[in-house]
């Protein structure tokens, strides 16, 4: 009787385990714009969040979705792309509210202009969502036509989880031009890398396919190496440290 006891006991803890893992993997990369957003309807100053995040995030979710069409992976990560859609979607209409509100020209930029000295900076969130849908169409119809080709397929991966690795790059190339992390929410870059680290465990664990936790691998180093900068610029300051707080933020941490 003991027995069936510990054994419902270990059950029950285990399906716990299991519900709060993917809880956090589906909904784990969108906590850190929670904040971001709060400040930006706040402030209604949209000027420290680079709208070039949303792309990135955009194309590679949009990649990932289109490569599930061509090799199987878990329905956890496909619904973890469609609410980091969503989020980013949300992201973009609040960002370019704000920038329209507060910004002194009258001249409009719309994605139908076709004008590339103004991409990703268009005055209304529809050019973007027309943007969004206008990528994924052309991307999709690709993949229809190459979805027999194990090459391209492998690429598509490989691809989508490559662009979300190299999140981090703007902030590591950023720090090492200023030669300091001044101004840089050292709490969020240990955010990023335990979020990283259980995201890898659990694409090793579920036998996910290799372009996910290879890249995933990449991106814990990147997280490594922006922490190896505050070590060493704090240790080692390459410039006086100013009295003003910047308030830059990364590409990455939003």
């Amino acid at each position: 009787m003991d027995d069936e006891v510990l054994e419902q006991i270990v059950s029950v803890f285990n399906a716990l385990v299991s519900w709060v893992a993917a809880g956090a993997m589906v909904f784990g990369g969108v906590v850190p714009y929670i904040p971001q957003y709060r400040d930006i309807r706040r402030t209604q100053n949209a000027e420290g969040f680079s709208t070039y995040v949303c792309l990135v995030l955009l194309v590679a979710n949009i990649l990932r979705i289109l490569f599930r069409f061509g090799r199987y992976f878990e329905t956890l990560l496909l619904w973890q792309s469609i609410i980091m859609i969503g989020t980013m979607l949300i992201m973009l209409n609040l960002c370019t509210n704000v920038r329209m509100a507060t910004e002194l020209t009258t001249k409009r930029r719309s994605f139908i202009d076709f004008d590339w000295s103004y991409f990703w900076s268009w005055s209304r969130f529809m050019d973007y969502v027309q943007c969004v849908l206008s990528f994924t169409l052309v991307a999709a119809y690709i993949t229809y036509l190459l979805l027999d080709s194990a090459l391209f397929v492998e690429t598509l991966g490989f691809l989508a989880v490559f662009t979300e690795a190299m999140l981090g790059t703007p902030q590591l190339y950023c720090n090492f031009q200023n030669k300091s992390t001044e101004g840089m929410s050292i709490k969020m870059v240990l955010m990023w890398t335990s979020g990283d680290t259980f995201k890898t465990g659990y694409f090793l664990l579920t036998q996910a396919p290799v372009q996910f936790w290879t890249c995933g691998l990449l991106q814990v180093f990147v997280d490594i190496a922006i922490l190896f900068q505050v070590y060493y610029y704090s240790r080692y300051p390459q410039k006086p440290v100013s009295h003003t707080v910047s308030h830059t933020t990364s590409a990455k941490a939003l």
